[in-house]
């Protein structure tokens, strides 16, 4: 592509693009904590490194580079699909009646963040050439679309203001839903804790009293203080959840150990220690003004554990340093009762195929419909006080 001076390059590993560059569009701010972490070259990196997100595992990168001038100006984290594994934005219905008509849905072109159901940018523009770098990124990808006669293009995760620009472009808008917590200057835990209704308070209290009786400690590392045997032990929980929810491993052991080396100021690793050894951990990373809850696994059982490590010790953790979210992930109306609201999430699409994008498009108005009535039904249900 070139175009006054634009031009845009595809990369098929985020190691051939110098991180400088790359990170310059994905953090343009700098100075300290990223905004978020997930879009930077070394999570990328790590994912890659560590043969998590690679062509073999279904993941084959693609990544975008759009420069004006010889000087990159927007990337875009992109991926030909060979399933629909690891996204949490669930097309699996579309690749069944697509393939059903008798066409080939996979591979894909899939923008996101590999295993991470995270709100971010996806079009990472330098702030002097936002629009221009969406323009161009997006032309892009939907070239390599059409020039390997791939089914479609899926942008998940994206923000807000994104999925507005997308929609205006002519993508598709999928709406969906997760729990988020929001600091509202809290002092302290008891401070958050006044907020909330008296039926919710007692029953985190309870649930707190219940979780540190499991017989052990809680300690919150982050930075030089994780090390091995923590990556060890939480590779432990890690594979016990996956092979008793979903069968399989996204990440491999060694990517543990690669954003050890790497993002250990970015990692908040709760771990729960009981009669001199781990059974129990969640794995948090630190943004610029939000805790982002990953993954949480367990070798022992303890009633309210799984709240006090992913929930509690959380808010804690925001409050104390100053954060202004908690976003915990995927599923869960029981956070509500926890402090957490559901809050919309965003996603854009682009079908090749004009009669399965118009059939796409009704289903899309339809759940739309109804996941923002949910989620206003679960508003009125909120834990806080009213005037909260």
């Amino acid at each position: 592509m070139s175009e006054t001076g634009m031009t845009l390059a595809v990369h098929q590993s985020i190691s051939d693009i110098p991180a400088a560059d790359w990170d310059r569009c994905a953090d343009p701010v700098g100075g300290g904590m990223d905004a978020n972490p997930f879009t930077t070259h070394r999570f990328l990196q790590a994912l890659e490194t560590s043969q998590s997100a690679v062509a073999k595992t279904g993941w084959a990168p693609f990544h975008l580079v759009a420069s004006l001038d010889s000087v990159p100006i927007a990337v875009m984290p992109l991926y030909a699909k060979y399933h629909s594994y690891g996204e949490y934005v669930f097309d699996h219905s579309w690749a069944h009646a697509y393939e059903k008509a008798g066409g080939s849905y996979y591979p894909k072109l899939q923008s996101g963040i590999p295993f991470t159901p995270v709100t971010g940018r996806r079009f990472l523009t330098r702030p002097d050439h936002g629009q221009d770098g969406i323009r161009a990124l997006l032309s892009g990808a939907l070239s390599l679309l059409t020039t390997n006669s791939l089914s479609s293009l899926h942008i998940t995760f994206c923000t807000g203001e994104e999925a507005r620009v997308g929609k205006e472009l002519g993508l598709l808008q999928r709406t969906g839903e997760q729990f988020h917590w929001r600091n509202r200057d809290y002092r302290d835990f008891d401070d958050f804790l006044a907020g909330l209704t008296s039926r919710k308070r007692r029953n985190i209290k309870k649930e707190r009293r219940t979780a540190q009786g499991f017989g052990g400690d809680i300690e919150c590392l982050t930075g030089p203080a994780i090390r091995d045997v923590h990556w060890d032990a939480f590779w432990c929980f890690y594979t016990d959840t996956h092979d008793r929810k979903w069968g399989q491993n996204y990440l491999t052991r060694q990517f543990f150990s690669e954003i050890g080396a790497t993002m250990a100021d970015d990692i908040l690793l709760i771990m729960c220690r009981r009669a001199g050894r781990y059974i129990a951990g969640a794995l948090n990373f630190i943004g610029r003004d939000t805790l982002y809850g990953r993954y949480w696994g367990c070798t022992e059982s303890h009633s309210c554990l799984h709240f006090e490590a992913c929930y509690y010790q959380a808010i804690e953790y925001a409050i104390a340093h100053g954060l202004d979210r908690i976003e915990a992930g995927a599923q869960g109306p029981h956070k509500l009762a926890r402090g957490y609201m559901p809050i919309p999430t965003y996603s854009l699409h682009w079908i090749a195929n004009g009669s399965f994008r118009n059939a796409v498009t009704e289903f899309l108005t339809e759940e739309s419909r109804a996941v923002l009535h949910e989620i206003s039904l679960l508003t009125d249900m909120t834990p806080y006080k009213q005037s909260q």
